[in-house]
């Protein structure tokens, strides 16, 4: 069966996002520049600046690789509303996930495809309905939670998450999304499996045990 993980990069006093955070064009000069210490380590890499359409070249190391292997392990992508909001606008035409996509959301739309396999569809009874519909087009690949920190949140408290991977940036944001707060430990217990070090990040790697594991 498919796994269900969240990938993303976090601040050392965890934030995975600055305040009022929406897409990197509508937001003001010091949130784009928390947003840009966040990704940092992220943005150099050839296989992002490639799948962004940024231009050719970049770096090809361990960064490189971690940001290939996440993307090829994907099989389906689930998202919030309001992430989806802010990469409707701050998305290239060609979206980057290159899979479906499943919104979870309030509102009722059809299907929205864009080039390059990406197809957005707008889920509108609940996380669970929206990981079901996931695990029927996923195939053998995993089953990614893309954030943002709501949705990831509510995944963990249902206990729906089987592992995650945390890129820790070497930033101190001092204020904004937190990652974990509201999440229930009881459902959340973590085991090490793995990090690996980088100049530019620590990639910290946990299994997700449930309470009755």
């Amino acid at each position: 069966m498919s796994k269900v993980f969240f990938s993303v990069s976090m601040s050392l006093d965890g934030f995975i996002a600055p305040d009022e955070w929406t897409d990197i064009g509508g937001a003001g000069e010091e949130s784009r520049s928390q947003w840009m210490q966040l990704q940092g380590w992220a943005f150099p890499q050839r296989f992002l600046r490639e799948n962004l359409h940024l231009g050719q070249g970049g770096e090809t190391g361990k960064d490189n690789e971690i940001l290939e292997q996440t993307f090829n392990r994907t099989g389906v992508t689930i998202i919030g509303k309001r992430m989806f909001d802010g990469g409707e606008t701050g998305w290239p035409e060609d979206a980057p996930f290159h899979t479906p996509v499943f919104v979870l959301t309030h509102q009722v739309r059809d299907p929205w495809e864009r080039p390059g396999g990406t197809t957005f569809y707008f889920v509108n009874d609940g996380i669970e309905s929206a990981l079901r519909q996931a695990r029927e087009v996923a195939g053998e690949k995993d089953i990614r939670i893309g954030g943002g920190a709501e949705a990831i949140r509510q995944y963990l408290n249902a206990g729906l998450i089987d592992e995650c991977s945390i890129a820790l940036a070497p930033a101190l944001l001092g204020s904004g999304v937190s990652l974990f707060a509201g999440v229930d430990h009881r459902q959340c217990s973590l085991e090490i499996q793995e990090a690996v070090h980088s100049p530019l990040a620590t990639h910290l790697n946990y299994a997700v045990r449930r309470q009755a594991d």
